[in-house]
């Protein structure tokens, strides 16, 4: 099976006292009702590199102990960020720390600055994953429109376990994605 992950708030946490919804305003903006994320300014890029220092990027313990535990025999598993370029020595810091080059089977970066939903749309197509998981739920109602023989999971703070659409699912932890309910 082709297993894909995002990496922030899937395998790696916000800075601690740093509201999501702030961040998520930070990086998303509506356009006509599209979806778009924008490339920061360079003074936000400063302060998006500070908060992107791996002592203010804890790991999601439970998460990465059940990504370690996925038997590699008959499963492929890739890491899929969308993480902008600027991110990049940041992001491959925070890969090395937490050993995740290693578990990965390949790793995939948006060092080239394409837009992310579009950016994983490709990956994901390229890959022909069978499963991919993502705390962004509007980024995945848009790849599941043009992957539909992939699950979808919604990795949420909500807490809410459920069906989105014929292809996602909402889920509170990360070991429901092999719950043989979806």
């Amino acid at each position: 099976m082709n297993i894909g992950f995002d990496l922030d708030k899937v395998f790696i946490d916000y800075p601690p006292l740093v509201s999501p919804k702030l961040i998520d305003k930070l990086y998303k903006k509506k356009d006509n009702g599209g979806l778009l994320y924008r490339i920061p300014a360079y003074p936000e890029q400063v302060f998006r590199r500070i908060s992107h220092f791996p002592l203010l990027r804890p790991a999601i313990k439970e998460n990465l102990e059940f990504l370690r535990n996925i038997p590699k025999k008959n499963n492929k598993l890739y890491l899929i960020s969308s993480r902008f370029k600027f991110l990049e020595k940041r992001t491959l810091k925070l890969v090395k720390r937490y050993d995740l080059d290693k578990v990965f089977d390949e790793l995939y970066f948006n060092f080239g600055n394409q837009q992310p939903h579009e950016f994983k749309n490709d990956v994901i197509k390229r890959l022909r994953l069978n499963i991919y998981v993502d705390d962004d739920l509007s980024l995945l109602k848009h790849v599941a429109k043009y992957n539909v023989k992939t699950k979808f999971f919604w990795l949420n703070q909500d807490q809410i376990d459920k069906v989105i659409s014929e292809n996602i699912f909402a889920i509170s932890k990360i070991k429901m994605i092999f719950n043989d309910k979806q």
